[in-house]
Formats: structure tokens, C-alpha cells, sequence
């Protein structure tokens, strides 16, 4: 299911005290969109992002026609909290695309539980392409077959998910066990003692010419 956004088209001039109340700049375009430049309500459009994913295909409505876009990049102010301006990505149907998708993880890892290492999260999003139908969400990844240090899940352990391929060698890790190592004294150092004068040995006197 689609998730629906309004937006307002603009003027690529206009200021941003310009805008509706609440609203932030934008623009939409692709492969086969002309540049579109838009606003969209901040708080709305955070809600909504933060609740279906930055790769989940959404449909800016309040156009001349509806348009079926992904999230391309969202500049955010020096706080990070305040977004400053929105690039939507108009998709094509029916053509597959290349998108980076999240890696969510999940379960508990019995290393880590029982105190054997830690969990590395080598990868938290992987590229993936498909058609946009079949675009996933994010990867589910459960760590709980993270049972000792030689456990590690890899690229080719990603969930088969139809239509999508990985764009990434199968030996990649995306999760490894990090054991931590407990410091221990230093081996003390191996002397040599044929080096090492013999206490009380005096040393021979020259001969007397």
C-alpha cells in the first residue's frame, strides 16, 4: 500500500517565509520527471517518514497528477532536528531500480548473552534492486544465530526476498561476533645464559708473555 503525501507546487524562487505555514522546500524529478518544485508540511511529512521508511515508495498528491516517489535526500539543519529541504525521486513502473535499503536487526545473540563477545553490525543498509513493487521496507536480520566466536551472518544469509537482489558480494558480513580479549600478563622473556656471567666467576688472567 501506497502511503499518500501532500504537497504544494511552488515557484523555485520562493523563500521560505514565503511558503504555507509549516512548510518546507522540496523538489521531485527523475529519469522521466521534469523538475518539480514543491513544498511539504514538516511535521506531516517527518510523522510519515519516521513511521513507513526513507525507502518506502510514497505517492505526492495535490499535483496536476499523482507521483509515485522515493525519498532521495533530505538536508537537515545544523541540529539535526529541523529538516530543511526535501529531493523526491520520481520511480518509473514496471523498471527495476537500485535503492539502499535499512537493515533492521533483531533477536538476541547467545555470544553476547553469555559473555563472549560483542555484536558488530558491519552493515546497516545494503543496496538492493528490484522492481518498485517489490521494494522492501527494510532487511530483517535476526542475530540470534550469533551462537559463538566464529559465528558471523553474511550477505548470502539475507532473507530470499522475491524480485530483489543484493548488490553486494555474498562473503560480506553484515553482523560478526567481537570477542573481546582479557589483557594477561606479558610471557616473561626467555634469557639467554650463555650471555649472563656466572656470579662469583673471575675473569682469566692474561697470559704473561
Amino acid at each position: 500500500m501506497t502511503t499518500s503525501v501532500a504537497v504544494v507546487a511552488r515557484d523555485a524562487s520562493t523563500s521560505r517565509a514565503a511558503l504555507p505555514a509549516g512548510h518546507i522546500p522540496a523538489v521531485v524529478y527523475g529519469p522521466k520527471q521534469e523538475p518539480i518544485s514543491i513544498s511539504v508540511e514538516e511535521k506531516t511529512f517527518d510523522k510519515i517518514r519516521k513511521e513507513a521508511g526513507e525507502s518506502t515508495i510514497l505517492e505526492l498528491t495535490g499535483l496536476a497528477d499523482p507521483i509515485e516517489v522515493l525519498i532521495k535526500h533530505i538536508d537537515f539543519a545544523p541540529t539535526r532536528v529541523e529538516m530543511t529541504h526535501v529531493d523526491f525521486y520520481a520511480i518509473e513502473r514496471g523498471k527495476a531500480m537500485t535503492v539502499t535499503v535499512g537493515i533492521e536487526f533483531t533477536g538476541v545473540a547467545p555470544a553476547e548473552k553469555n559473555g563472549i563477545g560483542s555484536v558488530t553490525k558491519a552493515m546497516q543498509e545494503i543496496e538492493v534492486t528490484c522492481l518498485p513493487r517489490n521494494l522492501p521496507a527494510e532487511i530483517m536480520v535476526d542475530v540470534s544465530v550469533l551462537v559463538d566466536a566464529h559465528s558471523k551472518i553474511t550477505v548470502a544469509d539475507l532473507p530470499a526476498l522475491e524480485g530483489v537482489t543484493y548488490e553486494a558480494e555474498l562473503t560480506d558480513a553484515v553482523a560478526v561476533i567481537s570477542v573481546t580479549k582479557e589483557e594477561t600478563d606479558a610471557d616473561p622473556e626467555e634469557v639467554d645464559m650463555a650471555e649472563v656471567a656466572v656470579a662469583g666467576a673471575k675473569t682469566p688472567a692474561k697470559p704473561t708473555e
